[in-house]
């Protein structure tokens, strides 16, 4: 898969089969288009592609918002070269590109600049200045500008549309088995790991703190069971997110107590997949309430089958 962050980068006039839209966590309706864009492709031999923005439109449009979002670039593009699209293009939404109305996007950028042949959009996509493109504007444009275009349906998951809000409410309530079904994948976090206060070894549960990416989603406070990726191996672990109430923390924190694993990690990546939600974060009365329920916790998390 080629990635390209500006379209002058772009030279190919192979006609293109292509999809527009931000896939914040590359979900299931997400996979559905991808699907189909593989599909038409095939049958009409064109390229394929997808595009998207970074950062997200809304970065732009309201800068003091703090929208968190499923995936940081790098995941976006590992999750969307799985499905082996040809072109990714990844563009900013710069002053520029906003003011684009509807109509000159599909003309100056779809049609003059990627050649596209055939468009497939979601089901509630709009684009352009003030949403001015919709899916009515592109079946007018269509004929004109002799492309073909579909609107996929919304895919459902127990009567729900599945969406990227959708998907954000069920992580921030704790709701992992839900979120994980609309992904069709296990969310995930990943950062390096870095010293922490180390209260953790005193009391026998010795943690990893994971320093993640700060516009990427974290699930609401509390603990979690977890499988923990480590230099290319899995572990089951025990995941906090939280302040550390119990001895008086006042930073948000990430951190993973790794079942079966003794070994030095400081500054490695590591990778944290959301199983199951425990508990919400808890102010014990002491250490020793606290142990009791991280020998809790870790009993579960031995039974947990992953």
């Amino acid at each position: 898969m080629k990635v390209f962050k500006n379209f002058k980068d772009y030279s190919s006039q192979k006609p293109l089969a292509l999809s527009l839209g931000m896939f914040d966590g590359v979900h299931l309706g997400h996979k559905s288009i991808i699907d189909e864009l593989i599909k038409v492709g095939t049958k009409n031999n064109l390229e394929t592609a997808i595009l998207t923005f970074w950062p997200h439109p809304r970065f732009v449009f309201n800068p003091n918002e703090d929208l968190k979002l499923l995936n940081t670039v790098d995941e976006k593009k590992d999750l969307i070269e799985r499905y082996n699209i040809d072109h990714l293009f990844l563009k900013e939404f710069d002053e520029e590109f906003r003011n684009l109305t509807g109509e000159e996007f599909v003309r100056q950028i779809l049609i003059d600049k990627l050649n596209v042949k055939y468009l497939i959009i979601g089901y509630d996509h709009s684009f352009g200045k003030n949403k001015s493109g919709n899916f009515e504007l592109l079946q007018k444009l269509s004929k004109e500008l002799d492309f073909d275009v579909e609107q996929m349906e919304a895919i459902n998951i127990h009567e729900n549309n599945i969406s990227s809000t959708k998907v954000r409410n069920a992580l921030l309530t704790g709701n992992i088995k839900e979120a994980n079904e609309m992904l069709g994948y296990t969310y995930s976090v990943s950062g390096k790991v870095v010293h922490g206060k180390k209260i953790g070894r005193t009391i026998g549960y010795p943690t990893a703190n994971i320093d993640t990416e700060s516009i990427k989603l974290l699930p609401k406070k509390g603990a979690y069971i977890v499988e923990t990726e480590v230099k290319g191996q899995h572990y089951k672990g025990m995941l906090s997110i939280g302040t550390n109430p119990t001895v008086n923390g006042e930073k948000l924190t990430v951190e993973v107590y790794i079942l079966d694993f003794d070994g030095d990690i400081y500054d490695e990546k590591i990778t944290v997949r959301f199983r199951e939600f425990l508990h919400d974060e808890i102010k014990f009365e002491g250490l020793e309430k606290l142990i009791e329920r991280l020998d809790e916790d870790k009993r579960l998390t031995q039974e947990f089958q992953f």
